[in-house]
C-alpha cells in the first residue's frame, strides 16, 4: 500500500455506505460481493440504497465475503440495527486467559532476545524481559512511555531513533510494514492518523519519496530483510524480527494482538546481547 491509507469511515455510518466502502476497499462489484455471499446483485443494490434491510445473518455473509475485520463487521451489525456479535475483552480477562497464557509463554521462551505483543495501533502490551532491558536501555534515563507505541518510539526524535544506526533504511520498511499488517489490511482511524503523522515529518518524507532501502531510493537486494542496527553505549546490535498473530480468531482484541519476536542478525549480537543480559541479572 505504501503511501495510501485506507481507513474505515467514523460511525455511525449507514449501513450502504459501510458496504459501498468496504467494496471499494476490496475492488469488488456487487456482482463479485453477491456471487461470494450466496444472493443477487439487485439485493447487494437494495441494501446499499436502503430499500431492503438485511438479516444479521446476512449481514455476516457480506461481512466474511468482504474480507471485514471483526471490530468492522460489528460496526456493520450496529448499522444495521443488531447487537455485536463478536466480543472485545481485555486481554488480561478470564475470556483471553488462554490466549494471555499462551503469549507469555512465547515471551519467556524467547528470552534472553526481545519479545513484544503489540495491538493494531502498535502499542506494546506486553514485553518480556529482554524488551524491557533493550528499549529500557535505549531510553535511559527516560522512563518508559505508558504506552508504549513502537512506531512513534522509532520514528519520532528522541533517544530510541537516535540510538538507530541504519534509520533512513528502517523508517521506510517500517511504514510499509505498518500498512501491510493492518488487520484485514485497512487502518483503524487512530492508527492512520498515526502513520499520517509520522509519513508528514520532513525528514521521514523525504525517505518515503522512494523505494525502502538504503535510505536513498536503491533497495537493498543483497539481504532477505532488512535488519535494525541499533548503538546500545557502545555495542553494535543487530536484529530482525519475526511477528505471529493468532489463528482463527473470534474476539476483536485476539485478532488485532501481534507478537513481534527479534532475532539477531549475527553471531556477534548474540553473544554480545546474551552478555548483556548475563551481567544485568548477575
Amino acid at each position: 500500500m505504501g503511501g495510501v491509507t485506507i481507513t474505515v469511515p467514523e460511525p455511525p455510518a449507514e449501513l450502504g455506505d459501510l458496504l459501498r466502502h468496504w467494496r471499494a476497499v476490496r475492488r469488488r462489484s456487487q456482482l463479485d460481493l453477491a456471487s461470494e455471499a450466496g444472493t443477487t446483485p439487485r439485493y447487494v443494490s437494495f441494501v446499499e440504497t436502503g430499500r431492503a434491510r438485511p438479516s444479521r445473518q446476512m449481514v455476516l455473509r457480506l461481512a466474511r465475503a468482504l474480507g471485514v475485520p471483526l471490530r468492522e463487521r460489528n460496526g456493520l451489525l450496529l448499522a444495521a440495527g443488531y447487537a455485536p456479535v463478536y466480543p472485545l475483552a481485555p486481554l488480561d480477562s478470564p475470556q483471553l486467559h488462554r490466549i494471555e497464557v499462551a503469549l507469555r509463554s512465547m515471551l519467556a521462551q524467547h528470552e534472553p532476545f526481545p519479545a513484544v505483543v503489540m495491538d493494531r495501533g502498535w502499542n506494546v502490551l506486553r514485553a518480556n524481559d529482554g524488551a524491557t532491558a533493550l528499549f529500557g536501555g535505549l531510553l535511559a534515563p527516560d522512563p518508559m512511555p505508558d504506552p508504549a507505541n513502537v512506531l512513534r518510539l522509532m520514528i519520532e526524535p528522541g533517544p530510541v531513533r537516535r540510538s538507530v544506526a541504519n534509520w533512513g533504511e528502517v523508517v521506510p520498511a517500517l511504514l510499509d510494514r505498518a500498512s501491510r499488517e493492518a488487520v484485514g489490511g485497512v487502518f483503524d482511524r487512530a492508527t492512520a492518523e498515526l502513520v499520517g503523522r509520522l509519513r508528514e515529518q520532513p525528514d521521514v518524507a523525504a525517505l518515503t519519496a522512494g523505494p525502502a532501502g538504503d535510505g536513498d531510493g536503491t533497495p537493498a537486494a543483497t539481504v532477505p530483510v532488512i535488519d535494525v542496527r541499533f548503538r546500545l553505549g557502545d555495542v553494535a546490535l543487530s536484529f530482525f524480527s519475526v511477528v505471529s498473530t493468532v489463528g482463527t480468531p473470534i474476539d476483536v482484541t485476539t485478532q488485532e494482538l501481534r507478537v513481534e519476536a527479534f532475532f539477531p542478525s549475527d553471531e556477534a549480537t548474540g553473544d554480545a546481547w546474551r552478555r548483556i543480559r548475563a551481567a544485568s541479572v548477575g
